[in-house]
């Protein structure tokens, strides 16, 4: 008997086999940014043509997952060797685990832990790519926790606090190649939607940020296509550039409260973006800014990374003016030959003194990708390194991130190459996930208690003997300890069969064979959490 499973449809369905390897054509991954490559000969592509290759919701942000199989999240041995990890040429690998009680899947992780290291406490919330985006949470084994059932598309995937709880969010839409076209997207622990957040003014919010505010209000961009004169650049004078706009929204109300574009402040000469046969049509735009980090600052500023000018900027929220620029062009601080950044993402205020961001890092000569915490003297006007972390020569040509965890590790994601790695405050890594699909755009990790408003799923398929093989799971539910297996001759007489252990994201567990089979979820102390609908097994 194949498995019993549900039969309601799900956008992400796919037919090929359990576990199957996926290794990109080209040399570097797909990515949802364009013309992320500051020297495309050197690369031998460009990002934007990367992207337009994959194909997907509105070119690299669209299709479907799914399938039926039973897979495991693979774990690397506490002080095994590291998975080994691609340099700059190599060609990343993922594969995809399927279950049979749902029709979920996600990207199987491998998991390296240094011998004896003790790692940050939390879940990994990521958003590999696969045939696009796809939030996911991933506990410190590899295995998943929950991915989004409905198959949206998601980057910028997240714990937040909304009204002082706890809420995941992410941006879900379309990429138009280097940029999007979308909206916020807001969850409470059961998985509800509790909020949205729409771009003002005409515009449409850009993947690239979505961030929640201490005042109920969030920071995003936008990249409107608008005239310009590009001539003093190398374009055409008739030409057209995206010009970045930050703009801030109370969530619950939608009302805008500010709206800041770049081309008011920024000059085109400050871009290390070369326009090549860019800004001939509003369709391709040349791109001389790239904001891809937005972020209260102090009580009267934001701060803002602009990748394709390599420079932090100071925004005043009352009048717009740039109170300073950190790197770049036209740097207000004396950076320290080795705290030199270019093409970064991810730029964070960390305390009144440091700055921490992802350093691209792709153009310099040791071409070697990492986290960067800066040590910023706004009065002196200098910047220094306080602590970098690299490792195994990762290079991320695009995206990434650099978070510093609550117990002083810190996590780095590597954007185009699908790893995430986590150090100690020193600089020694401690863990890594490798197989997060073609690229992952940023990595976090958080605590979270995920209370599903859906039912457990179940699935029953025969086995040897005449038993039955039951597979049980729950999507998002953090707190389940273990299954009880019921069966009977009728849904109004079922008994318990046997109660087994939870085991990674679906747990199976073998019965005599019953007509009617349920699966209840328990916690550690044997409470019931949920119950999953009767299965019919004839």
């Amino acid at each position: 008997m194949p498995p019993v499973h549900p039969e309601d449809s799900d956008p992400r369905t796919d037919s090929t086999a359990s576990d199957v390897d996926h290794t990109p054509a080209e040399h570097v991954p797909l990515s949802t940014e364009a013309n992320d490559e500051p020297d495309a000969q050197r690369h031998g592509v460009r990002r934007r043509d990367l992207l337009f290759a994959g194909g997907g919701l509105a070119v690299g942000i669209a299709g479907a997952l799914g399938g039926v199989g039973v897979a495991r999240a693979a774990t690397r041995a506490a002080g095994a060797t590291p998975t080994p990890t691609s340099t700059a040429g190599a060609t990343p690998t993922y594969s995809l685990q399927r279950f049979s009680s749902t029709m979920v899947t996600a990207p199987k992780l491998d998991i390296w832990q240094k011998s004896g290291a003790t790692v940050s406490p939390g879940y990994l919330f990521a958003t590999p790519q696969t045939d696009q985006f796809y939030p996911a949470i991933y506990d410190a084994d590899g295995t998943l926790v929950w991915t989004d059932p409905s198959g949206t598309a998601g980057t910028d995937f997240r714990v937040q606090q909304y009204r002082g709880e706890p809420v995941l969010t992410f941006w879900s839409g379309r990429s138009l190649g280097g940029n999007g076209q979308g909206h916020g997207v807001i969850l409470d622990t059961a998985y509800r939607p509790v909020g949205q957040v729409f771009a003002s003014a005409g515009l449409q919010s850009d993947l690239h940020e979505f961030e929640l505010t201490d005042e109920g209000t969030a920071l995003i961009a936008s990249y409107p296509p608008r005239p310009a004169d590009l001539s003093s650049v190398g374009g055409p004078k008739d030409g057209w550039i995206f010009d970045c706009h930050v703009q801030e929204i109370d969530v619950e109300t939608g009302k805008l409260l500010l709206d800041w574009h770049a081309s008011g402040h920024i000059s085109l000469d400050e871009s290390y973006e070369k326009v090549g046969s860019d800004g001939t049509s509003a369709g391709g735009s040349y791109d001389p800014y790239h904001f891809n980090a937005i972020s209260a600052d102090t009580a009267d500023t934001l701060l803002l990374s602009a990748r394709h000018t390599h420079t932090v900027y100071s925004i005043d929220r009352a009048t717009g003016d740039i109170r300073w620029r950190l790197g770049g062009k036209k740097s207000d601080f004396a950076v320290d030959g080795d705290a030199k950044f270019a093409w970064q993402h991810h730029a964070r205020r960390r305390s009144a003194s440091t700055i921490s961001m992802f350093d691209n890092h792709v153009d310099t000569s040791d071409g070697t990708s990492r986290g960067l915490l800066l040590t910023v003297d706004e009065d002196a006007k200098t910047a220094s390194v306080a602590q970098q972390y690299a490792y195994k020569n990762h290079v991320g040509f695009a995206m990434g991130s650099m978070e510093p965890l609550a117990d002083g590790n810190v996590l780095v994601g590597w954007g185009t190459q699908p790893y995430a790695t986590e150090f100690t405050a020193d600089g020694t890594a401690v863990w890594e996930a490798t197989g997060l699909g073609k690229t992952c755009y940023r990595v976090a990790k958080s605590e979270w208690t995920g209370t599903p408003e859906a039912d457990p799923d179940i699935a029953v398929a025969a086995a040897k003997g005449g038993r039955l093989t039951v597979y049980a799971s729950w999507n998002g539910a953090t707190e389940v300890d273990s299954w009880r297996v019921l069966s009977g001759a009728t849904e109004q007489d079922l008994s318990v069969a046997v109660i087994a252990k939870k085991d990674g994201f679906e747990t199976t567990a073998q019965i005599p064979a019953a007509a009617q089979v349920r699966v209840v979820a328990l916690d550690a102390s044997g409470a019931t959490l949920g119950t999953s609908r009767v299965i019919a097994t004839a």
